[in-house]
């Protein structure tokens, strides 16, 4: 089978991995990749490159140059207080349908997903973590069995995880912040709509303040 019938799926791959790479601080704010070397470290050919190379700039993470490649952008602070804004009545509304419509086996594994968190937590910031972190957020949008969430919060979730990883340094908060999660799992894989909202808006409130702490400190 061509790689124009595969281009959908290698496309998402692409995209996962090159996300991972920014994210990860692999590709850091400043760094100009182009295609061929995408192609050559990740085994693909540059159709689903380019594909993700161009979601990436839609959403924020990459500037196209032509003829030169893609330049890492850095991350913009301030304006992870409007995406915030915008994230807090989506993951409510995330968060009340998951309550409600989570399969037997997605409750089951967000409750294995909590508590493999903390344990990656207390290991500190690495690869595992943000594959948890990742699969966490996927789960939990997947368990919404609404596909314009799912496109919406995936962007939302993507750009979150960039600027944690950027700034999210103090194993503390790391602690915290994966103790937060579990417990907004358990309440959800338990159907408890009430504790999960109030859960969900902790989780928020934890990320405006490590935003506004990091604006603080810069000003």
């Amino acid at each position: 089978m061509s790689e124009h019938d595969h281009s959908p799926l290698l496309s998402e791959k692409a995209y996962q991995q090159i996300e991972e790479m920014i994210v990860m601080r692999r590709f850091p704010p400043g760094s100009m990749i182009s295609e061929n070397q995408l192609s050559a470290s990740l085994g693909c050919g540059r159709t689903p490159i380019r594909e993700a190379l161009l979601r990436l700039k839609l959403e924020g993470f990459v500037d196209i140059h032509p003829r030169r490649g893609a330049l890492v952008l850095p991350v913009d602070i301030a304006k992870q207080l409007e995406l915030l804004e915008v994230r807090r009545p989506l993951e409510t509304l995330t968060t009340e349908l998951g309550c409600r419509r989570a399969t037997p086996a997605q409750r089951a594994e967000m409750r294995a997903l909590g508590a493999r968190l903390v344990e990656a937590a207390a290991a500190g910031m690495d690869s595992r973590y943000f594959q948890l972190n990742r699969t966490i957020h996927d789960l939990r949008i997947a368990a919404t069995h609404n596909q314009v969430l799912v496109q919406s919060m995936g962007v939302i979730y993507g750009l979150s995880r960039w600027f944690w990883y950027s700034y999210l340094n103090d194993p503390a908060a790391l602690l915290e912040a994966a103790e937060l999660h579990k417990a907004l799992l358990d309440a959800i894989a338990a159907g408890d709509t009430h504790a999960a909202v109030a859960a969900s808006d902790e989780v928020v409130e934890f990320v405006s303040r490590l935003t506004q702490n990091e604006i603080d400190r810069r000003s």
